[in-house]
């Protein structure tokens, strides 16, 4: 582990600490908080074993209502954002099942094995704590302010992740938008270790190439 994943390790367990404390002493600040911050990679995670959206949000308010009556039972074996997910992988699990609508993360055929095109390995890190990100920015020449740039590149992003196939969808949002590690992911996901660098790799290669054709786009204009 290097200084700086030491250094974020501390940080978040520093955190996990701070949010524990207020949600056992009934903060709803911290609560509401802890929903803003994760609702929407919840519900894509859940989304994946039931059948409609309307089960998915009951099963994210379970896993919030199970959080909040389970804190005081919260040891820190893991993140408490990695328990969290837990908490809502096991309830999507067994209510997909309920449904018999479930997709098991073991039937990836589809997705590991498609001739998908991608982007060059070679734009991506190789190793670091960077490793799998991109190594240049697309080209912002010509391009709007930073502020109003950002706020678009933003919005395409997500639409782009939204796109995607649902099992690499998942896991993007849980390695780049959540920050869970690799080990927690196929831990919570059921997936090898080389599964799932497959899967974030396509993710990532179609969400650069998305992002990449659309500031080649305004370019242009």
């Amino acid at each position: 582990m290097t200084q700086l994943d030491a250094s974020d390790t501390a940080e978040r367990e520093h955190d996990d600490v701070e949010v524990v404390a207020a949600l056992r002493a009934g903060d709803e600040a911290a609560f509401a908080s802890l929903i803003d911050r994760h609702y929407q990679s919840m519900l894509r995670v859940a989304r994946l074993h039931v059948a409609t959206r309307e089960a998915a949000e009951d099963v994210v308010q379970e896993t919030f209502l199970g959080l909040i009556s389970g804190i005081d039972r919260f040891e820190a074996r893991s993140s408490l954002r990695t328990w969290m997910f837990r908490i809502l992988v096991n309830r999507a699990k067994s209510r997909g099942e309920r449904e018999r609508r479930s997709q098991p993360f073991s039937s990836l055929e589809s997705e590991l094995d498609a001739d998908e095109p991608a982007v060059d390995p070679d734009r991506f890190r190789s190793n670091g704590r960077w490793a799998g990100f991109w190594c240049t920015p697309p080209s912002a020449e010509h391009l709007p302010e930073a502020g109003v740039l950002a706020a678009e590149v933003g919005d395409r992003l997500a639409a782009a992740i939204d796109a995607l196939p649902p099992v690499q969808r998942t896991v993007i949002t849980m390695r780049d938008v959540q920050g869970l590690s690799s080990a927690e992911v196929c831990d919570l996901l059921d997936l090898t270790q080389g599964n799932q660098r497959v899967l974030l790799h396509r993710a990532r290669s179609k969400a650069r190439a998305d992002l990449e054709r659309y500031l080649g786009e305004r370019v242009e204009v």
